[in-house]
C-alpha cells in the first residue's frame, strides 16, 4: 500500500451504451480495499448526445474537475487521439487508446488493452497461439489483441472484418511492426479457420447487447482453441459453442481485469492487486 497522503482520484469511462460497464465499480472496489478515495463515473455518449467532436470538451471538462483521468471504449478509440497532448509508444503503434492520464494539465494516452488481453492468455493457454490464428474484428480493442498476438508469435495472424478496409488498415499497421509476412487479410472465413489452430473474437457480439455467435458453429471444431474479449456476459454463445465441442477457451473476464490493472496504475500511480482485481471482477459478473 502506498505510503503517499490520500488523494481523491476521480475517473470516468466516456463510449456509447456502457452504462452496465463493470469498470467504475472495479476501480472504485480496489482504491476501498487500497484505503484510496476513488470516484468513477459513467459518460455515455449515447445518452448525453456527445460525439467525436465533443471530445476536446470533454477533455477541457476533465482537465478542470481535477480527473485523474478516464478510461475510454467504443467508437472513440482512436478518435481521441488527436486530441492528446502525448502517446505512449504502445498506443502510438496500435492506433488506438482506451486509456488517458492527466498529469499537470497534459493528457496522456495508453493502450492497457493489448498486456490486458496478452497476460490471461498466454496464462491459460501457455502452448499455443504460435502457428496460423484467425481474428475476427479489427477496431479498437482488435489492433491491441492483433498486436498481443503478433508479440506472443501468431504466424500468420489472419485477420476478418465486416468491413475489410479496416482490416487492411490494420493489417498494414500490424505488417509494419512485425513483418508483411506475418499478417494477412482474409475473404473467406470457412477457409481460414481450417488453416487456424484457434480464434478470437474482438467483435462486440456475443456481448448481452449483441447477442449472437461471432464465428459459424459449424466452422468450430474441437481442435480448435476460442478466444473472447467480451465479457459481459462470461459465457458468451461463441464460447457455449466451442466449450460443447470440447475446445480450450478464454473467456473476456481476464481483459477486462487485466487491463484495469495497469489503467489504475496510470491513473494513480500505485500498483493494485491483479488477483484481488480479477476476483472483483468475476464477482460482478457471476463468473468463478
Amino acid at each position: 500500500m502506498s505510503t503517499e497522503p490520500l488523494v481523491t482520484h476521480s475517473l470516468f469511462l466516456i463510449g456509447e451504451g456502457i452504462g452496465k460497464s463493470r469498470t467504475p465499480a472495479l476501480h472504485e472496489r480496489e482504491g476501498a480495499s487500497l484505503g484510496m478515495p476513488v470516484s468513477y463515473r459513467i459518460v455515455d455518449a449515447l445518452e448525453l448526445g456527445l460525439t467525436a467532436a465533443d471530445l476536446p470538451d470533454v477533455l477541457t471538462w476533465a482537465k478542470r474537475l481535477g480527473c485523474s483521468g478516464f478510461n475510454v471504449t467504443h467508437p472513440f478509440k482512436q478518435a481521441i487521439i488527436p486530441y492528446l497532448d502525448e502517446l505512449s509508444d504502445r498506443a502510438t503503434a496500435l492506433g488506438a487508446v482506451n486509456t488517458v492520464a492527466i498529469r499537470d494539465g497534459r493528457t496522456i494516452g495508453h493502450n492497457t488493452d493489448w498486456c490486458g488481453f496478452q497476460r490471461p492468455f498466454q496464462a491459460q493457454l501457455p502452448d499455443v497461439g504460435h502457428r496460423a490464428v484467425v481474428q475476427v474484428g479489427s477496431g479498437g480493442a482488435g489492433a491491441a489483441v492483433a498486436y498481443a498476438l503478433l508479440d506472443h508469435g501468431a504466424n500468420p495472424l489472419i485477420l476478418h472484418d465486416f468491413f475489410p478496409e479496416r482490416a487492411q488498415e490494420l493489417a498494414d499497421r500490424m505488417a509494419a511492426i512485425f513483418g508483411a509476412d506475418r499478417v494477412e487479410v482474409g475473404t473467406d472465413l470457412a477457409a481460414s479457420m481450417a488453416r487456424a489452430e484457434g480464434v478470437v473474437n474482438c467483435t462486440p457480439t456475443g456481448m448481452a447487447t449483441h447477442p449472437g455467435c461471432a464465428v459459424p458453429e459449424e466452422l468450430i471444431t474441437p481442435e480448435h482453441w476460442v478466444a473472447e474479449i467480451v465479457y459481459f456476459p462470461l459465457e458468451t454463445e461463441l464460447l457455449r459453442v466451442a466449450r460443447a465441442k470440447g475446445c480450450r477457451t478464454v473467456d473476456g473476464g481476464g481483459m477486462a481485469a487485466e487491463q484495469a490493472v495497469e489503467a489504475f496504475y496510470q491513473f494513480t500511480g500505485v500498483h493494485p492487486d491483479a488477483q484481488r482485481m480479477h476476483r472483483h471482477l468475476r464477482d460482478m459478473v457471476g463468473g468463478a
